[in-house]
């Protein structure tokens, strides 16, 4: 793995957990009443609520540096009751955030990785799996049902929000 592809997965993990915090205050501004009321509301009854899919999408980031440390995963709690315990729980692992090229020496991602699925099952995958076929689509799907869940709940959140990563790249063309 070279270093412009590290330092783009950092920079990935970062952009999207600032859009996460954004979307989070769309959804208490929403919800000025009672902006804990937010981290219940749910896409359908058989999906997780708002406050677990910030933290299912911090997980992802949060085991990916443990990962690259050589540590076992620790998903964080997710049982989250403030609007503030979701900001704080993004400040931290943005803050941890730990993917530095000297981890990649010695051919991490060849590695064989095996993730506890719960009870018996479990996968094993190379680092390039892990990161590709794993975190990744973890990461994204849900950061994902988090917006679909303000959309669904009358955020008015639209793909400008979604994408402000790349705010900074419009341009406009001159006449």
């Amino acid at each position: 793995m070279n270093n412009l592809k590290i330092s783009s997965i950092k920079s990935i993990f970062l952009s999207r957990l600032d859009t996460l915090e954004l979307l989070i205050d769309f959804g208490s501004k929403h919800f000025e009443s009672d902006p804990e009321s937010l981290l219940d509301k749910r896409l359908v009854s058989d999906m997780l609520p708002f406050g677990t899919q910030v933290v299912f999408t911090c997980n992802q980031p949060h085991n990916f540096s443990l990962w690259c440390e050589g540590k076992s995963p620790s998903n964080i709690d997710p049982d989250i009751k403030t609007i503030s315990d979701a900001k704080e729980i993004i400040y931290h692992v943005k803050n941890t955030l730990s993917i530095e090229s000297s981890y990649f020496e010695n051919s991490k991602f060849e590695e064989i990785t095996t993730l506890e699925l719960g009870g018996d099952i479990y996968l094993e995958l190379s680092g390039t799996e892990y990161l590709d076929d794993f975190l990744i689509p973890n990461f994204y799907f849900h950061l994902v049902t988090a917006y679909d869940i303000l959309r669904m709940s009358g955020v008015e959140v639209g793909k400008h929000q979604y994408m402000r990563h790349l705010a900074s790249k419009i341009q406009q063309r001159k006449a």
